[in-house]
């Protein structure tokens, strides 16, 4: 079967592909209708089914596995390693839960993570949901006041955090960020389960703060046997952004979630059971969720578990984790990739990575010249993929598990996944754009597959006004991401909806403009913004940074480099694409997921304030830019 008449089986055969699919976890007791569609835009997957997540990631492997890796935690901030097997991950699972039940956590309680990526953070949302509760994972390091907005939304029994994290070698102390957060929220938690690592000091409040080795030590020959809960039971609960002030809760199910990970683990990540997954992400983000935790332990994989960055002790950190642990299936981001290509490239030559089988790359928009680079730095196959939080699982990918032999193409991130009827949609009309490489709004038909976002937490109202009224008349959901697809079927992914640059009329993807800068052989990295023109509506605006910088060492040299940039420009977009200027720079602001922070760029472009920034990862890159940018 190609890949095409499997997908075409899973929209018109839907209820028969996927169950099919629900085969690939366990079920206490089968479902008794595979889709729920009675009350759309709404979809209960796999009603009347009952499953619990943590009894298909962890206790159904013991049998057969026990004694294989299940997590593999490597800190190169602490210098610290430890591997647990799937028995001793299931004693330690079954301890923690016996530690959160103590503590007041019941099924359809909500347990607050705010940790680093140690084991104790996977222990502790694989017991919450052992329990039949809901955990819900704030970036460790986040600001407090955006901490306390998730707590009064969210309103955990319990939070469960750490005294410090490490990046970069600096200290990040958890517990004080979280005690001011907890004066500011209106929502206040029974108790805080603090794990000491020994990086910091954590003021104490009895009773309502507990210590975790002593809680611990009580609690560690407990078993706990799993809650079964309703296959449309929420899992967890993942705050993403919004255009309001109000947190955006991404609800997550159980048991559509469940299967939507091991079918996407078998059909487009190609993991097998017994393999190692190396995923670069972290658990406050979806991929982590996804593809750190649960899609590797569901699939019966070893999956490593890394705190530090790529760089450090150098640039062949994550090679030679791949070596030592002979990962088959490594997943990172475009942003940590354009990091590694300003570094020495012995350091990606170091290391035996004949056990890695291919590097999938997601998080933002994956440019060509990047795809190419890396793909010829490591001689193995770069696959795109593209999603969202809302989502949980790709979108858009190449499904070689189905069919080896589908080619991948630079630029597109493939062509739509199992169960995914995507549409490209005019932003003005609504109407549906059937030829091809013409530009529309990326949409997918009611229902969205399994796994997918239930609504938003505790405000239904909020998921259909954001997702599902944007096209009047049509049950449509909105990616809010514009793309174009060629005539074989692949997408090709152009940016945010509001990302557009509108230059005298003519409309212009940031994305668009990007990827021309990028075509410059000097340029390692690339953010164009729109910037208010009194005249035009609108400018764009470059800010690059160099492979070297000595390119742009002199007032004289950056000028000449600027010229050479806008000449690229031109020959691809056009001058109505050229940028008023190329800014250099040494970083750009991000996020600590990587996601580059246009809106605060912008408003540093038009004199306005940046706004909240508790999710910037370097403040000085953001000081540089505006410096550089103002210079005269």
């Amino acid at each position: 079967m190609t890949y095409a008449d499997l997908h075409q089986r899973s929209i018109q055969e839907r209820d028969t592909f996927w169950r099919e699919q629900a085969s690939r976890i366990d079920w206490q007791r089968q479902p008794e209708q595979i889709c729920d569609t009675s009350q759309p835009p709404f979809a209960r997957w796999f009603a009347g089914g009952t499953t619990n997540l943590c009894h298909n990631a962890v206790d159904r492997h013991v049998a057969t596995r026990g004694d294989q890796a299940a997590l593999i935690f490597v800190s190169t901030e602490t210098g610290s390693e430890r591997t647990i097997n799937f028995r001793q991950l299931l004693r330690e699972v079954e301890t923690t839960a016996a530690m959160l039940h103590s503590l007041g956590v019941r099924q359809g309680d909500r347990v607050l993570l705010y940790m680093p990526m140690i084991p104790e953070a996977i222990i502790t949302m694989l017991a919450t949901v052992r329990l039949g509760a809901i955990h819900s994972v704030v970036f460790g390091g986040f600001a407090s006041a955006s901490l306390a907005s998730r707590i009064d939304d969210a309103r955990p029994k319990v939070i469960v955090t750490a005294d410090a994290g490490s990046r970069g070698g600096k200290v990040i102390a958890y517990k004080p960020l979280l005690d001011d957060a907890l004066r500011l929220a209106t929502h206040q938690v029974d108790h805080v389960l603090l794990v000491d690592r020994g990086l910091a000091p954590a003021d104490r409040l009895p009773p309502r703060d507990v210590d975790h080795a002593k809680l611990r030590e009580q609690h560690r020959h407990a078993q706990v046997p799993c809650t079964w809960v309703d296959a449309t039971h929420p899992s967890y609960i993942l705050y993403t952004s919004g255009t309001t002030g109000k947190p955006k809760g991404v609800q997550r199910d159980t048991g559509g979630y469940a299967v939507a990970l091991a079918t996407s683990m078998d059909q487009i990540y190609q993991g097998k059971a017994g393999e190692t997954f190396f995923c670069t992400s972290d658990i406050g983000w979806v991929v982590g969720h996804s593809y750190i935790v649960y899609g590797p332990l569901i699939a019966g994989m070893s999956t490593v578990i890394y705190e530090g960055l790529p760089t450090n002790p150098d640039a062949a950190i994550w090679w030679s984790l791949v070596e030592q642990h002979r990962v088959s299936v490594m997943f990172s981001a475009p942003t940590a990739i354009r990091v590694l290509k300003k570094q020495d490239p012995d350091c990606l030559k170091r290391h035996d990575l004949s056990s890695l089988k291919h590097l999938f790359l997601a998080g933002e928009p994956l440019d060509e010249p990047t795809a190419r680079w890396i793909h010829d730095a490591i001689g193995k196959p770069i696959v795109d993929n593209y999603w969202q939080t809302e989502t949980g699982w790709p979108i858009l990918s190449v499904a070689r598990g189905v069919q080896p032999d589908l080619a991948t193409r630079f630029g597109s991130p493939g062509m739509p996944m199992p169960g995914y009827d995507v549409v490209l949609r005019d932003d003005a009309t609504g109407q549906v754009i059937t030829e091809p490489g013409q530009k529309g709004v990326l949409t997918i038909n009611y229902p969205l597959p399994p796994g997918c976002l239930q609504t938003v937490w505790g405000d239904d109202d909020r998921y259909v006004k954001t997702y599902w009224q944007n096209f009047d008349g049509q049950q449509a959901y909105n990616t809010f991401d514009w793309g174009i697809r060629d005539a074989d079927g692949y997408y090709f992914i152009l940016g945010r909806t509001d990302d557009v640059i509108n230059v005298a009329g003519h409309r212009l993807g940031t994305r668009e403009i990007e990827e021309a800068v990028s075509s410059h052989p000097a340029v390692a990295e690339v953010a164009v913004v729109g910037v208010a023109d009194a005249l035009k509506g609108q400018v764009p605006m470059a800010f690059a940074v160099l492979r070297d910088a000595s390119r742009a060492g002199t007032p004289e040299a950056a000028l000449a480099l600027q010229a050479e940039v806008m000449r690229a420009v031109d020959q691809s977009l056009g001058a109505v694409g050229r940028p008023a200027r190329v800014v250099f720079v040494n970083a750009l602001p991000k996020t600590r997921s990587g996601k580059l922070l246009r809106r605060a760029i912008q408003a540093v472009c038009e004199g306005r304030d940046a706004g909240d920034l508790t999710t910037m990862d370097d403040p000085t890159a953001l000081a540089q830019l505006t410096e550089r940018w103002q210079a005269p």
